[in-house]
Formats: structure tokens, sequence, C-alpha cells
């Protein structure tokens, strides 16, 4: 039987080997500053006594421990090899969204990863039970009490002495180690603080923003935050010119369009989504970048409905999509929108594929805008046809034939599939366009993609896109004649938005 002292320091050996298969792999131990390796130690003995205490078998606890990194060395990895991004603090959210969401997330965990960590929870089981008899309590709890108070003594120093983060996961992860950067990332999470003042705090009216030259109708608005939206075509030429033939169409009348740099890369919408609403960047939002809505969004930061709230606008989110998801349900009204309209506004007769279509999208919202009402409106859409995954979606010879002008390598169904969904969100671009061009109001048009999709095969095959997105600004009327292309920070997208529309000053 292993001994309790064998347990706690083979597996923390075990701990360190395993933390050495992460992407990107952290710097040994002894290479980190000390604090950083005595607060791994630390959180070690802690797990380690919890779970010994628990089973009063050493080695089970220490191998049921281990499973644990298993898991989180494959998710990491997983994560990293799709997004670019290695695991931090906020991702332990989406542990229980992935049993309430399974269809986004484990198609990206991969079947070996998950059957990896599937086996490495079943051989502690089994190790366990099979090997080991339980240790009286009298020997095992002075042994656990032991484990549990050395632990608390390097955690509470090491703790203390943690150098700065940059904020930034990917050095983080190198330089300091897992367990110091989870751990700081949570600790700067939890600071207090007011809400941030944004670019729209304040409202024309009381003075907080200089009143731009209103118009006595004001426009209506609706932004479309377009679900892993880019323009493709200008990396795979494969692709047929007339798949955005209406976004060409709508670039050409824009008040301005360009390359929209975002802070995410395949997934994570709500980074690209808070920084539009309140017109804050990374820096801005510190730690919270990562995951905006877990705190910072809760706080009630000045947004851009807020703001066009004040101006006497009813303001309304669509997403059809379940409305717990991020706990937009509880964030959305905080963040200045009056309604928030969820999957339960939709059928399943409205899907195109897994989800609901672009254009099922664009009907309610032309409902929306030409019900009768004194009101302006702004509605704000947050679309699902396009999300991944995109491997898991059959594609056949005349959705080929649809989308592309030449044959694609083999392993690129993905890019069809997503330039499938590309063409519906075209549609729904002309149709939004249409809707606000024939309503007795003037009407504003603004549409960007959130982040570009995951296609790791075609990434491999054809090259993989630098990461922006596209915006269009679009008023009806027209005159507003050819707009220069000018790249854009997702954060700065709104204000521009307002200013073309006449409700905000600047350009």
């Amino acid at each position: 039987m292993l001994s309790a002292a064998a347990a706690a320091l083979g597996g923390l050996a075990c701990s360190w080997l395993l933390e050495a298969a992460l992407a990107p792999r952290p710097r040994a131990p002894w290479r980190r500053p000390a604090a950083c390796a005595g607060l791994h130690a630390g959180l070690w003995l802690l797990a380690l006594a919890g779970a010994f205490a628990l089973t009063r078998r050493p080695g089970f606890a220490a191998a049921a421990v281990l499973a644990f990194v298993v898991l989180l060395v494959a998710v990491n990895n997983a994560k990293y090899a799709a997004l670019r991004e290695p695991f931090v603090w906020a991702d332990f959210e989406y542990f229980t969204d992935a049993l309430r969401h399974p269809r986004l997330y484990l198609p990206f965990l991969g079947a070996g990863r998950a059957a990896l960590a599937a086996a490495a929870a079943v051989a502690a089981v089994w190790a366990g039970l099979a090997w080991e008899t339980p240790l009286a309590w009298a020997d095992a709890a002075p042994a656990a009490l032991a484990m549990a108070g050395t632990g608390a003594i390097l955690l509470a120093r090491s703790a203390q002495r943690l150098p700065p983060m940059r904020l930034r996961a990917r050095p983080d992860l190198r330089r300091y180690g897992l367990c110091a950067s989870l751990w700081a990332y949570a600790r700067r999470e939890r600071e207090p603080g007011p809400a941030p003042r944004t670019p729209f705090s304040g409202a024309p009216e009381n003075g907080a923003v200089p009143a731009p030259a209103l118009s006595a109708r004001l426009p209506d608005l609706v932004a479309v935050q377009s679900e892993s939206f880019f323009d493709a075509r200008r990396v795979y030429p494969q692709l047929r010119a007339e798949v955005l033939a209406a976004f060409d169409a709508l670039r050409a009348q824009a008040c301005a369009h360009g390359a929209l740099q975002v802070a995410s890369w395949g997934a994570n919408t709500v980074r690209t989504e808070f920084s539009f609403l309140t017109g804050l960047g990374p820096r801005e939002q510190g730690v919270h970048r990562y995951q905006p809505y877990r705190r910072l969004a809760r706080k009630g930061p000045a947004t851009v409905a807020s703001y066009l709230r004040g101006l006497g606008y009813r303001t309304v989110c669509v997403h059809p999509y379940h409305g717990s998801f991020y706990g937009r349900d509880r964030v959305l009204p905080l963040l200045g929108f009056d309604e928030f309209v969820d999957l339960t506004a939709f059928d399943a007769s409205q899907a195109q594929g897994p989800y609901v279509g672009d254009l099922a999208v664009a009907d309610y919202v032309r409902g929306r805008l030409l019900a009768g009402r004194d009101q302006p409106l702004y509605v704000h859409v947050i679309t699902m046809e396009n999300h991944g995954p995109l491997h898991w979606e059959a594609v056949d010879a005349a959705d080929r034939a649809r989308v592309c002008r030449q044959a694609l390598p083999e392993g690129c169904d993905d890019l069809v599939a997503y330039a499938r969904h590309l063409r519906n969100a075209d549609a729904m671009f002309a149709r939004l366009a249409e809707t606000l061009a024939a309503l007795p109001r003037p009407g504003g048009l603004c549409v960007y993609g959130d982040h570009v999709p995951i296609m790791p095969g075609v990434y491999r095959r054809l090259g993989a896109p630098p990461g922006d997105t596209d915006y269009l600004i679009w008023r009806s009327g027209g005159g507003a004649g050819a707009a220069a292309q000018a790249p854009l920070p997702a954060e700065r997208l709104a204000r521009a938005f307002l200013a073309h529309m006449g409700l905000m000053p600047g350009g």
C-alpha cells in the first residue's frame, strides 16, 4: 500500500510531469518564481488531503486528483488547438455549460481526448478499489490533517508573493504555470469595483455627452452580430463571388466598412459582443476580457443600448438560442435592453441545420420594424446559424456546386458548410436593408462578425485567416458613396455606427 507521504510527493511530481504536456508548455517548476511552484504544491496537497479524507486510500486519492489534472490538460490542449488560447479561470464555467449544451463543446474536445479523460477516471477508481484497503481513521486523520495544514501554509504564503500577471493567457501560462495563472486570474476577477466608465456613459439630454444635431425623426437601427462571419472569399478564392452578393452591394453603398479587429478566435462570442455594446477594449476590461458576462457586465456599465434608450429608443436584443446561455437573460437587461428575445420566440421549422436560421431571424426583426409604433427602435441581433461544429454537418455535390467555383482539396467540407450558411447570412443582410429602406423613418444597419469559424482541417490545407472579421455601416436613402475601407477595433464600431447615423459626435 502506498504511504501518505509517498502519495503526496510522488503525486506532486506526476502533476508537474502532466503539466509539461500542456500547450503551450510552461517553464519547468525550478525556472518559475518560487511562489508559483509553492502555490502549485499547496493546491496539490489541499486537493489530495480532501480526496484522502474521503477515501482513506492515499494511492486512490492521488490517482483521483491526477485524473482531474489529466482532464484539465486535455481540455486545455483541445481549446488551444481550436481557439489558439490556453485554459483560463473563467473557462471552469464551461464544464457545466458542456453538460447543458454538449453540441457546442464536446465535438471540439475530440473522441481521443474524451476517451483519455474517461479512461483516467475509470483507472483511478478501479486501481483504488482493487489495490488499496482503506486506512483506519486513527491513521488516516493525522495524515490528512498534515497534508491540509502544509498545503494551506504553502498556499497562503505563496499567494501573497505571486508576481503580477500580464493578463495575457499564453505568456502567463508559459512563465508561471497553470496553477499560479488560474489562481491569479480568479483573484483578480473577484476584485471589487464600480462599473467602468464607457464612451456611452451619460446621454445627450443630461449633458454628459455633447448633444448631436438630432433629426426630427430618429432613425430605426439594427445591428447584426453575425455568428462566425467574415468575408471568406478574401482568403479562399475557391468560393463563388455571389456567396456574399448582397454584402457586396451594401458595402458599395456603405458609410464605412473594412476589417474588424476582434479579441477572439473561433469562439467566445461574448468578447466581441461586450466590446461592441460597451466600447471597452480588452485592456480596459482587464482579466474580465476572457468572459466579461461573468462579473463585469453584471455591474451594469453604460452601453450603446442604454445610450439609445436615453434618447427615447426601445431597445431589443434578439438571440435565437437558450436565454440562459452566458447568462444573457440576466445580463442584457443590465446592459440597457428593454427586451430580450431568445429561442422561445422561434420554432423547430425555422432551423437551418441545428440552429435557428438567419432568414427566420430577419423575418422576426422585419415584423418588429413594420409593427405600428411611435417610438424609434434599436434591435441588436446575435445570430446562431453558422455556429459550429461545422464538421458535424453533411454536405453534398449540390452544396459544393452552389458555393465553390473550383474544386476544394479533400478534407475541406467544413468550408462548404460554412459558405452554405454565409449565403443565408447574406440573404438576411439584404432582407433587413430592404425593410429599413421601406420604413417611414430613416434606417441604419450595422453588420459585423464576432470571430472567424473553427475549421482546423481547412486551415491546415488552405491556410488560416488572420483572425479579423468584417463590418459595414449602411444607412437608408443612399448618398453615402463608396467609403474607403478602414480597419476598426470592435470596441469602436458602435460609436462609429451612431456617429454615421447622426446620433453621437465624431465620425
